[in-house]
């Protein structure tokens, strides 16, 4: 599992690094405001869309399926597999169809009431019917993908979305460098919407064609096959039903948000408070739990599966007492920083071409009001695995209607009560604690279904020395920082010596106080053991 998971984060550090460069690339270009929303808001419906559509099932209900089948059937299950990625590319072609057709009422979800006439407005659905192409090749990727996963191949999956980053780093480097980047709706023009609208795609279209050879190599042989009845896939449909209404838990609470956020925008569009400041922070917020969290996961799910279904609940219990404690090691100091450093950070990585200092600020406090919740989330997502692997979705779903009821309440008090500088600052500290509730809330039921043991003793103690030591290192971080503040500032006009004195210090402390802590699970990093 370790070594599984090392290549993935390998790949997954390529990936989010790549990425992270199209993204500072892409603030470049679009800046923060009203204008860089409009495509951000487009580019995000697909992906909701096709999670919607069946995306939430593939990525939780479908692995333990597919190991199932594989075990049980004749055939290795072959057929299983064939019919299973024939239903679910042609349910995708279909929504795919629907979705370009609706695009103006899909994108009035996640617009402010403002005339469908508003220049926003009729941006947004241009881009949105260039992207949402994206649904199928989503779909392409994610289930062959999980095909892959069910073989313990999990190294391709990680690896190709760098092709994606490669293709949006070309097209945004093209965009910056020949043309010249408009910061005002009004001022963009056709070609610059069709290099845009029609590279995103491209993108995502090759990241899931370039997953064909590998799963060609791994054995799979697609062969297209429509009897779906009586052969099984009624259990899968069946198990997605949960998942189904726990994707749509988490996409009214995203839809919420974005629609204030995107009001925000409205009220001060080249401010950069609303709904692209927003996404830009939590994406950088997740870039640890992406690497770490997931990575292991990912390779552990068919492992719990399988000791889930041979009713080996001391197995289960250790593997995930295992993965959340090795995944804090990171997950806790990562936390810190954010919260320390989140200005310093947004700065440093988005205050360039059309952004300024000023503008890049409030994404760096809405990194701050994420920070902690980082610890929440990761955890909350681990232990939701551990029903996946009973194939529980039921439970998972109405855990995520209790954190998305939080997070819709506390988003509406914030766009009610603050100014709209700080409103969408606000809904990313709701954020954090909707999901510190969710994560109780789900340890207590799941310590239920284990048994009434899930090794919390441990944990505890465990995240409780993490705690210690990150806080204590972003104290001494922070003073370090602060020192080389001015001179940072007023002789190299960059966050960069800033953020690295600080960062370092806070590495080294946290190191240092763990091992003082005598924190075990610190053996778990290279070169720490």
């Amino acid at each position: 599992m370790l070594r599984a998971s090392l290549l993935m984060a390998l790949g997954t550090v390529a990936s989010r690094g790549t990425g992270l460069i199209r993204q500072v690339l892409q603030a470049g270009a679009l800046g923060t405001g009203l204008l860089a929303s409009t495509y951000n808001t487009a580019n995000v419906v697909p992906m909701s869309l096709y999670t919607l559509l069946i995306g939430g099932a593939l990525n939780s209900v479908l692995v333990p399926q597919l190991v199932r089948a594989r075990a049980e059937h004749a055939d290795g299950g072959r057929a299983y597999e064939q019919r299973l990625v024939t239903l679910v590319l042609s349910v995708l072609a279909v929504g795919t169809l629907l979705a370009v057709w609706a695009a103006p009422q899909i994108v009035a979800v996640y617009t402010p009431d403002t005339p469908r006439t508003h220049a926003a407005f009729e941006l947004t659905v241009v881009f949105a019917r260039f992207l949402l192409p994206q649904i199928f090749f989503y779909g392409l990727f994610f289930v062959l993908g999980q095909v892959l996963n069910a073989r313990d191949k999990f190294g391709a999956m990680m690896w190709t979305p760098v092709l994606n980053n490669i293709v949006l780093i070309a097209m945004f480097g093209v965009y910056i460098g020949l043309l010249a980047g408009p910061d005002r709706i009004e001022d963009i023009t056709r070609g610059q919407i069709h290099l845009l609208g029609i590279t995103t795609t491209l993108g995502i279209a090759l990241q899931g064609v370039a997953l064909i050879p590998f799963v060609r190599a791994a054995g799979f042989r697609f062969r297209p096959r429509f009897d779906w009845r009586g052969t099984g896939l009624r259990k899968s449909i069946a198990a997605a039903r949960w998942t189904l209404l726990f994707v749509l838990a988490n996409l009214a609470a995203m839809t919420v948000v974005t629609h204030y956020a995107n009001a925000a925008d409205q009220r001060l569009p080249t401010a950069g408070v609303g709904y692209t400041a927003y996404s830009y922070a939590q994406t950088i917020w997740m870039l640890p739990q992406s690497i770490v969290t997931v990575s292991l996961v990912t390779a552990l799910l068919p492992r719990m599966s399988r000791a889930a279904a041979a009713h080996r609940l001391d197995d289960l219990r250790a593997d995930l007492s295992r993965v959340l404690r090795v995944s804090g090691v990171v997950i806790v100091p990562a936390a810190f920083f954010f919260l320390v450093f989140g200005p310093q950070t947004a700065q440093l990585l988005f205050a360039h071409g059309t952004v300024d200092a000023a503008s890049a600020e409030p994404a760096g406090h809405m990194l701050q009001a994420f920070g902690l919740g980082l610890i929440p989330f990761s955890a909350q997502y681990l232990l939701l695995r551990g029903f996946y692997a009973f194939e529980d979705t039921r439970t998972p779903f109405w855990m995520a209607t209790a954190i998305a009821a939080v997070n819709v309440a506390l988003a509406t008090a914030c766009h009610l009560l603050l100014p709209a500088r700080w409103s969408v600052t606000g809904m990313a500290a709701a954020y954090t604690v909707a999901y510190g509730i969710g994560l109780l809330a789900t340890a207590l039921l799941l310590r239920r279904r284990l048994a009434g043991r899930l090794d919390g003793r441990r944990l505890c103690r465990t995240y409780g020395k993490l705690t210690a030591s990150a806080a204590t290192a972003g104290i001494l971080g922070w003073v370090v920082a602060r020192a080389c503040a001015g001179v940072s500032t007023a002789v190299l006009r960059t966050p960069a010596p800033t953020l690295a004195a600080g960062g370092l210090t806070m590495a080294l402390v946290f190191v240092l106080s763990a091992r003082v802590l005598r924190t075990g699970e610190l053996r778990s990093l290279p070169g720490l053991r």
